[in-house]
């Protein structure tokens, strides 16, 4: 499939009409600046310290970008769209296994295999790019960076690993003078809607109210989630 790339934290996002930029940075203010860009750029918070060894298994991740969309030797080639799909978490020590006890998997690696289709995967030339999830606030969270993948092929139901980038905070301050980290407490759920609270009301004269309870009722719009395309 393909990662898009990371350019000082922006995941350059385009040329997909399915995709819409969901991946956006409520945090440091700096980000601000950053927001005029491009629709299709947008900041997005890294994984933080604390949730840097956490257990992803199970949980739906989306990596991207422009990598091959099959093997070289099925004739794959570099893609020139974005192409993007889901991928399913699975522990380290299960990852370990898959590659015969490998110290090639360590604390700092995250690891994925594919959500429905073995087809679903990281390829050559998406090293460096973004594995996201939808965090408790609705929002991504980039928790990993398209690190390798087995020799058996981006087809093959073997997992791809990633690097957790919530080991490195000091040293992206150190190279950066920012601070990217951010705290669990941070993460807010979204807003809900609340209902009008007319339409609760009891009123004594249920006469009037029979005849505007239509009004009172609304159609919420149905959301449709992002086509993603099988690499």
């Amino acid at each position: 499939m393909a990662a898009a790339y990371v350019f000082g934290f922006l995941l350059v996002f385009g040329l997909v009409g399915a995709f819409h930029p969901i991946l956006r940075n409520e945090q440091p203010a700096f980000m601000e600046d950053l927001r005029g860009v491009s629709t299709y750029i947008q900041p997005c918070r890294l994984q933080n310290s604390q949730q840097k060894n956490l257990d992803y298994t199970g949980v739906r991740f989306t990596v991207s970008g422009y990598g091959r969309t099959d093997d070289l030797w099925n004739g794959g080639a570099a893609s020139e769209i974005l192409l993007w799909v889901h991928l399913r978490g699975i522990t380290n020590e299960e990852c370990r296994r898959w590659y015969g006890g490998s110290p090639i998997v360590q604390d700092q690696t995250i690891c994925a295999e594919y959500y429905n289709n073995t087809a679903q995967s990281s390829c050559q030339g998406d090293s460096g790019g973004p594995l996201t999830k939808v965090d408790v606030d609705g929002q991504p969270t980039m928790v990993g960076i398209v690190s390798f993948g087995s020799s058996q092929g981006c087809n093959s139901p073997w997992p791809s690993a990633y690097v957790r980038p919530g080991h490195y905070h000091d040293w992206y301050v150190s190279v950066t003078g920012i601070n990217f980290d951010w705290r669990n407490e941070d993460l807010l759920p979204p807003a809900s809607s609340e209902e009008d609270s007319s339409s609760n009301s009891s009123d004594d004269s249920s006469d009037d109210s029979s005849s505007d309870s239509s009004s009172s009722s609304s159609s919420e719009e149905a959301k449709m989630e992002p086509i993603f395309v099988n690499a």
